[in-house]
């Protein structure tokens, strides 16, 4: 399994740069929102998890002027628990780095299938 990240640090640093809106919009990437995410479900249930990603996605839209529309609860909560399972296949003395690489192994060239009329470019993977 390739090694996406080599430290903790790392994974902050993507994780504070989408907090904080200084990661580009097209810096952020599918492996970001994976990475984003991975790091919620590890510190927080997966509602509370749900509940960040939701509110900094929509952040991270109003702050790079992307129309909110792109976002989907559905889709989002979709992602939440494609990663729950994955980490829950993760030895639970596996570290940070580990199961967020292994998350990005197992879905980084993954996608929920969108059911409504959306744009291709879709922003919430």
């Amino acid at each position: 399994m390739p090694d996406y990240f080599k430290s903790q640090q790392e994974i902050e640093a993507v994780v504070s740069g989408f907090e904080n809106c200084t990661t580009s919009k097209e810096g952020f990437t599918h492996l970001s929102h994976l990475t984003v995410a991975t790091y919620y479900l590890c510190n927080s249930t997966p509602e509370e998890s749900f509940e960040k990603m939701r509110s900094g996605l929509l952040s991270f839209l109003k702050h790079h002027d992307v129309n909110s529309a792109k976002y989907s609860d559905r889709v989002t909560w979709a992602w939440i628990e494609q990663i729950r399972q994955v980490c829950e296949l993760v030895n639970k003395n596996s570290s940070l780095v580990e199961i967020v690489n292994t998350v990005i192994a197992r879905l980084g060239n993954s996608r929920i299938p969108i059911e409504r009329n959306s744009d291709p470019g879709e922003v919430n993977e």
